[in-house]
């Protein structure tokens, strides 16, 4: 539960507020200011305009200064700080730096249990609400080693495979939900016990929709594109060719991540939309070993990075060449952008590059969706 706002979150929430989740006005009116707390001045509604925001949400501003919407906003805040433990805005350190690189990436994030696993290495686990047995155990069997590896299992708490990716990780406390709807609610429903294991056991429960927004269908595709962002690659498990994972696995390979199909009968309804997503170019697998394997990264690597924090573990890597340990030190699983490796290593840009195309070489680094990743340690 939260005891209180920044001045920062309170403006993020208030123009989320207004705007009604809306990314493209809320981007609109961010980019025109220099702070929201000028672009929410009484006397900007012109400017709003001048900017095309919807007529919609122009009314809402026209009234916000009402003792009725006054109020509305106010039961708003108290529900925030009854339903969530952190809010992170994406200008705030902690926001998760692998949803950066989006131009669509919420503002504003709500969330329940624990912040920093946002910030460990995710894989997304997803598929039918309606899966065969086959599918469901497939996809637990596949989330229960990746969570055993160190990696933590995103997925949407939906019914079927997101239910069992859920189940499995939960046995080594490695995953985080990602709702369609505000924190005040559950959904499905028959979930909440599901939910609360996620926050018992070191998970975490986020969204970007504020409290009282319902299941709406086309939330579920905006959820989607945060699973996918949060994660290194995309397992779709098991899926028909209707099913909505395919949108997820869309949007994954949009943003440039990783997207993995399980193959399964060929004469089963159930598994044609991984066999589509396979002659799109998705990646087949039969093992989650595989998925370790392609996104080029080694086996507990997080749990061994902790394990060597003291001073006497703290090694250089073996086989690294002396020039470049420095900047492969500042690598993660993560990535990070070109101009925040030179702002940690104070490299001018051609020497940074130059770097980085041998780390490459070396096959330690590696590019995804515009960000550099350290890949596996020198040996």
């Amino acid at each position: 539960m939260l005891n209180s706002f920044s001045s920062v979150q309170l403006d993020y929430i208030r123009l989320w507020f207004l705007v009604q989740h809306s990314l493209s006005s809320f981007r609109k009116i961010q980019s025109h200011y220099a702070s929201l707390a000028e672009a929410l001045q009484p006397n900007q509604l012109p400017v709003w305009q001048s900017l095309g925001i919807h007529k919609n949400h122009l009314q809402r501003v026209q009234d916000s200064n009402t003792e009725v919407e006054q109020r509305k906003f106010q039961h708003c805040l108290k529900q925030i700080e009854q339903s969530s433990d952190f809010i992170l805005i994406d200008i705030d350190a902690a926001y998760p730096p692998q949803l950066l690189p989006y131009t669509d990436r919420p503002p504003i994030l709500f969330g329940q249990g624990s912040p920093d696993t946002l910030l460990q290495p995710q894989v997304a686990i997803v598929g039918s609400r309606k899966p065969s047995p086959h599918g469901r155990q497939v996809a637990y069997d596949f989330a229960f080693y990746l969570s055993e590896q160190g990696f933590y299992i995103n997925s949407g708490l939906a019914q079927g495979i997101d239910e069992a990716a859920h189940q499995a990780a939960l046995k080594h406390q490695r995953t985080i939900a990602v709702m369609g709807t505000g924190l005040d609610q559950t959904y499905p429903s028959q979930h909440q016990a599901l939910r609360q294991d996620i926050l018992s056991n070191g998970g975490a429960v986020i969204s970007e929709f504020l409290p009282n927004t319902p299941p709406l269908q086309h939330h579920f595709p905006r959820r989607n594109r945060i699973v996918s962002g949060l994660s290194l690659g995309v397992i779709v498990a098991e899926a028909t060719l209707k099913s909505g994972s395919l949108i997820t696995a869309k949007i994954a390979a949009e943003q440039g991540k990783a997207v993995f199909a399980i193959p399964g009968h060929i004469y089963g309804d159930f598994h044609q939309g991984c066999h589509q997503l396979i002659r799109e170019g998705a990646i087949l697998i039969d093992h989650p070993l595989q998925v370790i394997e392609d996104l080029a990264l080694p086996t507990q690597w997080q749990s061994a990075t902790k394990n060597s924090a003291t001073p006497e573990n703290m090694q250089e890597p073996i086989g690294i060449p002396e020039h470049l340990q420095a900047l492969y030190q500042q690598l993660d699983w993560a990535g990070q952008t070109l101009d925040q490796l030179a702002l940690l290593t104070q490299l001018d840009a051609a020497a940074l590059t130059s770097q980085l195309m041998e780390l490459e070489l070396l096959g330690l680094a590696m590019q995804q969706a515009g960000c550099y990743l350290r890949c596996r340690s020198g040996k």
